[in-house]
């Protein structure tokens, strides 16, 4: 027989703050005497000794740890005629997920007195009577429902763990074993038995039987007026006994309240907290001893941490975790270590040293590693060994960098001489070098060295990069000396930035966004470093031949970019239509104040140097309709045309040109590959960490197409703008295969990158055939909508080819096959790229740092052989083609733009 399923609630994912009802207050006591009140005149002014339903009100404080939690919370003012019941719900500034497991509940009731009680009370008030209730029972579920608490009469509430004045009293019988818990007598034994059983009725766990309800609610209410008439003769037998008549007899005073209930039972557990990072008086790079190592596992003896045991300590073992033990290696595996690189540290035999051919089988496999890879313990020993061998092959070096352990000042010397001697290294590996791994300045040194072989253009490729790796590097924002004598990084880009005015353009911007970014996640001694390496750049700049006209330039870019801002600024926050928007910037760039009707001398515009804009065409602009209300406004260049750029207010764009940078590099590396896709990647630029440049290509979305033509619709538009009666489908050869290939290339390279949220209105399309994606605001596999595909391959995008039976579509799926192998062998550059954007605030990267990295491995399954890996991609692409959740979400979309509209 199957058990019946049980379900709970844990406390930690309750975020509901605790609430409690005072209902009333059940009890009698004997008045003092009057000659009583004639000894002790204070007492005659107290409420009780006045009056049996004098005003009371109630405190209630969460306690846990014998300290409290909250302030107290109180009942309102309210007047008492026959009973003391306030009826009342009280929220207390807590929720049931930051409870701990020993939680409670201090509740006084205060009485009214004029001379007040002790200096902690409040003002004309003592208390009347107190109780503590815990929040969490013995099996560590939250009390629900009505509950019972005992009064302790003169007395405060006391919260702390070892309470004297707990609500809940098991009473024990005289003569029974330890930890036995009996009741007194078989009447109290049974009122308590029929409180059980009202409590489980309240909360719906009996049936309910309406005559049968009435009957015993009234027999319960018979026993508990017998009970309450024998405590009384009680109270009278022992009040005859005492000498003492100045306090009165015991009274048994309870509070009823209730707390809240729940549909399932709601247990305790705590919050998990990740491992602390490494301690930075113990700062380790993974190119030195690893990663991180988890918690060890243990499991618990028979009897150890239990809550009940009688003997030793009692309570929960806890586990603590030490993060400079848990970075540190093995002291056995480290002294093995010692032992072996001892023997192959200065021995002669070692440059001489040949590998067999199974140990060259092995070091080939190790240089074949991701940078993402660990090396272990055995590996890094083994590159150790034949580290002279290595040093003519490019591949090895990230290897034997991660390799040597650089705490050890005799070997990391006598790496830093091996490397030396290398042979010279790609690019990728240099990145690598330079990313937040390796802290040694000797290693960083001999990336840069490499980077100096690389021209403008290709240097222009990996900039963005390289500024953020400048965190990196051991820099000290606040010495008097320049950054250049502390960081050979830095002295590279200075210089190579002050020698040609589009590296310094894209250089000098990048570092503005880093110093404009004063968030949270970006450290005020990284900003410091970025406005020094600022400050530094310009003054070498300054020294160069023409350096005062290119600083010049630079400064009046950022003006120009400042009457931007402005204006978009304006136009953003303006409640007017659409057509005084348009007018208003029209307005605005008009005005000669603002010096863009005629820009003298010529100004490169920053987001692309090579362009120099004369002034602004006002009849031109554009207003859009997004929630932005990004501008368009088009200049005039010295060649002649025209150049339209979007600018953008309120938006983060970094992740964008992220993505447009990376895409820029994989059509130069496809190129490099004699493959041509014709990618037709737009220019964007950030200015800020909130505003930005876009380059705006002529084009329509599949949406407005589609909206425009009903059969077809990408065929017939291209058709318009390129006819041709004798060309395949009836266009121009070069227009179809223009849009067959830059199909195939932005296919790829989103399904590598994880670009979400495709819909028609992202997919955009020139009218040359050139085919494009925009809008990247999420990547990196994150998608707003559910079940979304893992490459956007729509139904109008195959149509236009001809269908899936067509010879285009097989040519479209020959060339994804062949970018994405050409890709897949440049997967070290494109890793390393993202691993040094780790720390650059980008919205998507920033959510799973840790994670970044691996999710764009995960798409090139790097652990198959090249044909696996394109059959892999060949089963996505059919599966999206064929799948019917793209075509409903498009629909979706459609149905919602629509009605925004």
């Amino acid at each position: 027989m199957a058990p019946e399923p049980f379900s709970f609630v844990k406390s930690s994912s309750l975020d509901y703050p605790v609430n409690i009802r005072i209902i009333d207050l059940e009890g009698e006591e004997k008045p003092l005497r009057f000659s009583t009140l004639l000894d002790y005149p204070k007492l005659r002014h107290i409420g009780s000794n006045q009056s049996p339903h004098s005003d009371l009100y109630v405190t209630v404080q969460v306690w846990a740890g014998s300290k409290p939690l909250t302030v107290a919370v109180q009942t309102a003012y309210k007047s008492f005629r026959a009973e003391r019941k306030w009826n009342e719900w009280l929220k207390l500034p807590v929720n049931y997920s930051q409870l701990p497991q020993n939680s409670r509940l201090a509740i006084t009731i205060w009485d009214l007195s004029p001379t007040g009680g002790k200096f902690y009370s409040p003002a004309h008030a003592i208390p009347f009577g107190g109780t503590t209730l815990p929040l969490f029972d013995e099996d560590n579920q939250l009390y629900k429902g009505r509950q019972k608490c005992r009064v302790y009469r003169h007395e405060e509430a006391d919260g702390s763990d070892n309470s004297g004045t707990p609500a809940i009293v098991m009473r024990k019988r005289a003569g029974s074993r330890k930890g036995a818990q009996v009741l007194e007598d078989k009447d109290a034994e049974e009122l308590d038995r029929l409180e059980k059983l009202f409590k489980k009725h309240e909360l719906g766990e009996i049936p309910r039987v309406d005559w049968l309800d009435q009957m015993v609610f009234r027999e319960i209410e018979k026993r508990n007026l017998a009970a309450g008439k024998s405590s009384k003769k009680g109270e009278s037998s022992k009040e005859g006994e005492s000498s003492k008549a100045e306090e009165p007899g015991p009274s048994y005073f309870t509070l009823n309240v209730e707390m809240p209930r729940f549909d399932f039972p709601v247990v305790f557990a705590d919050h998990e907290y990740p491992p602390p990072p490494v301690s930075s008086l113990m700062h380790l790079s993974s190119s030195q001893s690893g990663i991180l190592k988890p918690p060890p596992e243990f499991r618990l003896g028979p009897g150890i941490g239990g809550m009940d045991d009688d003997e030793g300590y009692g309570g929960r073992l806890i586990q603590v975790y030490d993060p400079e033990v848990g970075a540190r290696d093995n002291p056995a595996e480290s002294k093995h270590r010692r032992l072996v690189r001892s023997q192959h540290r200065n021995g002669i035999l070692d440059k001489d040293l040949k590998p067999n051919a199974k140990v060259r089988d092995e070091l080939n496999l190790i240089m074949s590693y991701s940078p993402t890879h660990i090396l272990s313990p055995e590996e890094k020993d083994l590159v150790w060994k034949f580290r002279y061998h290595l040093t003519g092959k490019k591949k090895a070096v990230t290897k034997f960098v991660k390799s040597v352990n650089w705490q050890d000042q005799a070997e990391a010397k006598q790496a830093v001489q091996v490397l030396g001697k290398w042979t010279d290294i790609d690019v990728d590996d240099a990145l690598e070098l330079l990313g937040p791994t390796f802290d040694s300045s000797a290693v960083r040194t001999f990336a840069v060295e490499r980077l100096r072989k690389a021209d403008d253009k290709e240097l222009l490729l990996y900039l963005l990069q390289l500024v953020q790796a400048l965190k990196y590097e051991h820099i000290q924002p606040d010495s008097d000396h320049e950054v250049a004598q502390d960081s050979s990084l830095a002295r590279f880009l200075i210089s190579r930035a002050v020698s040609s005015f589009v590296l310094g353009n894209y250089f000098y911007w990048y570092l503005m966004v880093e110093c404009d970014d004063k968030s949270q996640d970006q450290p005020e001694e990284i900003q410091q470093l970025y406005n020094k390496i600022a400050y530094d750049f310009m003054v070498e700049l300054v020294k160069q031949p023409g350096g005062k006209e290119t600083r010049n330039t630079l400064l009046r870019q950022a003006e120009w970019v400042a009457i931007l801002a402005k204006i978009s600024g304006e136009v953003k926050e303006a409640n007017e239509s659409m057509f005084k928007r348009v007018e208003r910037v029209k307005h605005f760039l008009a005005d000669p104040k603002n010096e863009l009707v005629t820009i003298d001398p010529p100004l490169p515009i920053p987001l692309d140097p090579s362009v120099e804009i004369i002034g602004v065409a006002p009849e031109d602009t554009t207003v859009f309709k997004s929630s932005l209300h990004p501008i368009r406004v088009v200049f005039k260049t010295t060649s002649g045309r025209k150049y339209p750029i979007l600018f953008k207010t309120g938006d983060d764009l970094r992740q964008d040109q992220l993505v447009i940078q990376i895409i820029t590099l994989m059509d130069n590396l496809l190129q490099k590959e004699n493959l041509d896709l014709k990618l037709s990647p737009y220019k964007i630029l950030a200015t800020g960490i909130s505003a930005g440049l876009t380059q705006f290509v002529p084009s329509m979305s599949f949406q407005s197409i589609a909206s425009k033509y009903r059969n077809n619709p990408a065929l017939a538009y291209l058709k318009q703008n390129n006819p041709d009666s004798h060309g395949p489908l009836g266009l121009r050869k070069e227009t179809l295969d223009t849009f067959v290939k830059s199909c195939a290339g932005y296919c790829v390279i989103t399904y590598i990158l994880g670009v979400g949220d495709r819909h028609l209105d992202n997919l955009l399309l020139a009218p040359d055939g050139h085919f494009f994606h925009a809008d990247f605001g999420y990547i990196l596999g994150r998608d707003p909508k559910p079940f979304a595909p893992a490459m956007k391959l729509s139904k109008e995008m195959v149509d236009c080819m001809g269908g899936s039976t067509s010879e285009h579509y097989r040519q479209f799926k020959q060339y994804c096959f062949l970018a994405y192998s050409a890709l897949r062998k440049n997967s070290n550059l494109i890793l390393n790229l993202f691993s040094l954007m780790v720390d650059a605030n980008i919205p998507d990267i920033k959510l799973e740092p840790d994670k970044a990295v691996l999710k764009v491995k995960e798409r090139f399954h790097l652990e198959l052989n090249e044909e696996d890996a394109i059959r892999q991609l060949e089963r996505v692409m059919d599966d999206n083609l064929n799948a019917l959740v793209p075509v409903v979400i498009d629909k979706l979309h459609e149905l919602v733009q629509a009605f925004r509209a």
